[in-house]
């Protein structure tokens, strides 16, 4: 008998994703319009859940966004990520689903942080402010993960993807994250022939980006993993595990490479009255490695396909 596989959130860009490469596993997905599931209704559910005995979750759904969104509707992302979650989780573990995937935000980690970033690193300083918000809201559903494990002994784990871009991401002028809204700049300076882009910060910040494709792949793996291989590699009162790259690039660095790809030609122009965000944020990635997963796409391979993608279809203006 097949798995039955729920993703929620299957219309982003990581439950999209995540479709993708379900599709080629022997399983049924199982997916849910909001009109058809209010996954911040935990009753409704269990439910829907338990009627079409579904043994998987991807917990895919959140309001994202990036510091500009965080900065300006902090409650939203804090209130409605907690709902999507809350609803999700008690509702598998009420269905009795054997298995459930949190993916979480490298945003939960401290703002200073000792780099790469280690899953030890949890509540282990502040919060970045321009994004606390969505990370308390991603911590609460790691701890939400581990207690329900330890009072009930479900099989629920939690990844902490690091940046992510790629085919169904949002590039909105307001509320994209920095690669997209990059790609959008690019983009439009060479169309409209503009000798100028300007760069939110100063550039010196390093960030780390993933393939939405690799972060597919790469939950998979993490959920194929045999429980007893899983708890010996990842602590029981620390279920979460990053994925990232394991490198990083300066925020200059990377509107170079997208200036390339998009061949734009002019002047890049960094605006320093503009927030940076946390310095520095990569992830260690040793436990993923350990769980036999490495990522395959390169950034300037990802970005040019993303590129490709972004400038041909009605997708590139999303949210417009």
């Amino acid at each position: 008998m097949r798995e039955k596989v729920f993703i929620a959130g299957h219309r982003g860009m990581v439950g999209s994703a995540l479709v993708r490469r379900l599709a080629r596993e022997p399983v049924e997905i199982v997916t849910a319009t909001r009109e058809q599931l209010d996954l911040t209704d935990p009753a409704q559910t269990q439910k829907f859940f338990a009627a079409r005995n579904i043994t998987q979750v991807y917990l895919a759904a959140a309001k994202v966004g990036g510091i500009h969104a965080n900065n300006t509707w902090p409650a939203d992302f804090i209130l409605d990520n907690l709902r999507i979650q809350n609803g999700v989780i008690a509702g598998a573990h009420a269905a009795r689903v054997q298995k459930l995937l949190f993916l979480g935000s490298s945003c939960i980690y401290p703002r200073d942080a000792e780099q790469p970033i280690a899953e030890a690193s949890l509540l282990d300083g502040h919060l970045e402010v321009t994004n606390e918000p969505y990370a308390v809201a991603k911590i609460a559903g790691i701890k939400l993960c581990e207690s329900v494990n330890r009072q009930y002994g479900t099989d629920f784990r939690s990844v902490m993807p690091t940046n992510l871009y790629g085919p169904g991401d949002n590039f909105d002028r307001e509320s994209s994250h920095v690669l997209p809204s990059l790609l959008r700049k690019f983009h439009e300076a060479v169309q409209s022939g503009s000798p100028v882009v300007d760069v939110w910060g100063t550039g010196t910040p390093r960030r780390e980006f993933m393939h939405v494709d690799d972060l597919a792949d790469a939950c998979v793996h993490v959920m194929a993993v045999p429980k007893d291989w899983f708890d010996a590699v990842v602590p029981p009162q620390r279920s979460h595990i990053n994925v990232g790259t394991g490198e990083d690039i300066s925020i200059q660095g990377l509107a170079q490479l997208i200036a390339d790809v998009t061949g734009f030609s002019g002047s890049i122009r960094f605006d320093d009255s503009k927030p940076d965000g946390t310095p520095r944020k990569l992830l260690d990635i040793h436990l993923l490695r350990s769980l036999g997963w490495s990522p395959h796409i390169a950034l300037p391979d990802g970005i040019r396909s993303t590129f490709n993608w972004f400038a041909t279809t009605n997708g590139a203006y999303r949210g417009r």
